[in-house]
């Protein structure tokens, strides 16, 4: 018996790895995040399987759940929006599971941040303009932001800021991130990624209307100078006098075939 801990992805049905879908297939128990995860991935459950809501559980009623599994015999698939590895509060019920002795393994996901990129058709990482992205979010009723972990302080960096969580702060963020950034700063907001419901909003840190995020929670913020830079250099990547271990240049290359 597992707890098999899958990505769900970020909202469109088929952001999910064959993986995923396959162990969802296979365990006779589904455990869901219904307020982020998508009903149509239930489908891939077998007949007949137990599928639990999580939404309205806690961390004692999920563990409970899990352990009453483990004592028939039956995997569970946790399903987690996203990838699990930021924001998923996967690391506490691990914590359970390992202190139970019931075993466990986890299958990543595809990301908000990525489904956002996408959505916006950019990347995130431009030669000479960002070659960093930072995952982060502002403090919040549920959890306070360690020590040096500020705005402020990843805003220095000049990366690309990838902000979750933090939409009804809007107004907050634009007052502490405009100093570093600039009020011409492009910003992105990203509603419901790959949903089918899915917005985008393009401003800057000077324009951006901070009521769009009054009654969302969820929408992703994207702010950095990558997102609407066009006057950065090509990748040396597949520069033609590059030299690779894959496209040797030159009678002396670094990597000779």
């Amino acid at each position: 018996m597992t707890v098999h801990f899958i990505g769900a992805g970020p909202g469109a049905p088929d952001l999910i790895t064959l993986r995923g879908r396959d162990l969802i297939a296979a365990c006779p128990v589904c455990l869901y995040a219904g307020s982020l995860v998508p009903q149509a991935l239930l489908a891939h459950c077998p007949p007949g399987a137990r599928i639990v809501n999580t939404a309205a559980l806690s961390l004692d009623e999920i563990i409970a759940e899990m352990a009453g599994a483990h004592e028939r015999g039956l995997d569970v698939a946790r399903l987690h929006s996203g990838d699990l590895s930021v924001w998923s509060a996967m690391g506490e019920q691990l914590r359970r599971l390992r202190a139970l002795g019931i075993p466990h393994d986890v299958t990543p996901g595809v990301p908000s941040f990525a489904a956002a990129a996408a959505a916006l058709g950019t990347e995130l990482t431009l030669p000479g303009i960002a070659q960093s992205v930072v995952l982060t979010r502002m403090a919040g009723r549920a959890s306070a932001m360690p020590d040096g972990e500020t705005l402020e302080a990843f805003a220095a960096t000049g990366a690309t800021l990838a902000i979750h969580l933090s939409v009804h702060m809007l107004a907050e963020m634009q007052a502490r991130l405009a100093p570093c950034y600039g009020a011409d700063c492009p910003v992105a907001v990203v509603f419901r990624a790959s949903w089918p419901d899915q917005r985008i909003l393009r401003a800057t840190l000077g324009t951006l209307d901070p009521a769009i995020g009054k009654d969302e929670r969820t929408a992703l913020i994207l702010v950095g100078p990558a997102l609407a830079a066009e006057g950065f250099d090509d990748s040396r990547l597949y520069a033609a006098d590059y030299d690779r271990r894959f496209r040797p240049v030159g009678t002396a290359p670094r990597f000779p075939g």
